[in-house]
């Protein structure tokens, strides 16, 4: 295949970044979309040029670190699938693929494709995690769990943090992150007594790394490689709502 590409260039957060234009060829449509980056890369290292700068890890859709935008979508054309498992069938001999950076204000350029997500560490770090005292390991059906309950923390525990959500979100909202995060835990009996501090922490935390509100858009989750529900939004708003009532906080 030969493509022709239009990639993101910028140097540093402090840089203007430009789309800058590539042209390869003899890209196997059996490739990844990873592993055609690195077939460019390649490339330019031999013409003395810089790479192109892009995030990855474990290129199995687990690790969400290869997050680009790509014609303008969120981890690409296909559903339910990071950009590392995204492979060169899906496009056609002579396309022009755009690759850009995530796009939102809590995610600055560090460079190239590169984004900081830290803001998503700090939102974990606000509320989601169980501080109450357990002692050894208990016997595995020691605390009874709901099959219903389980399969809901489960599907909510799915979210990579890849920020697809974010990037998608014409608002630049984390609700669907926060959402996941807190839900996987607020589900269960082992995150009940922290569960209305949570919630408000961790979207307090959401809201002063500078994400956009939630307005029920749906961007987030049509383009989540993982497809958690907006359901876990309504969830997060319900325990929100209590907590702020009954002014919850573990601050």
């Amino acid at each position: 295949m030969k493509l022709k590409l239009r990639i993101w260039r910028q140097k540093s957060a402090a840089d203007t970044g430009k789309l800058v234009d590539y042209e390869l060829h003899g890209v196997s449509a059996e490739s990844s979309f990873l592993e055609m980056l690195d077939l460019l890369n390649e490339a330019l290292i031999n013409r003395g040029q810089e790479p192109v700068a892009f995030d990855h890890d474990c290129r199995e859709g687990i690790c969400g670190m290869c997050g680009v935008m790509i014609n303008g979508v969120a981890h690409g054309p296909e559903k339910a699938i990071t950009a590392c498992q995204l492979h060169m069938r899906h496009f056609k001999d002579g396309d022009t693929i755009v690759i850009e950076p995530w796009r939102a204000a809590a995610f600055p350029i560090i460079k190239d494709l590169v984004v900081d997500r830290s803001a998503f560490d700090r939102i974990v770090e606000a509320g989601g995690y169980v501080t109450v005292a357990t002692g050894s390991a208990p016997d595995a059906n020691a605390i009874p769990v709901p099959k219903q309950k389980a399969e809901l923390s489960m599907d909510a525990a799915a979210c990579i943090g890849c920020g697809a959500c974010v990037a998608a979100c014409p608002n630049g909202s984390a609700m669907l992150f926060t959402a996941a995060k807190a839900g996987h835990l607020n589900l269960l009996p082992q995150g009940q007594t922290e569960r209305y501090a949570r919630s408000v922490d961790m979207v307090a935390q959401m809201d002063a790394e500078g994400f956009g509100g939630c307005t029920n858009i749906g961007e987030c989750t049509a383009v989540c490689p993982k497809e958690i529900s907006m359901d876990f939004i309504a969830l997060l708003n319900r325990d929100l709502f209590v907590g702020t009532l009954v002014g919850a906080t573990k601050r």
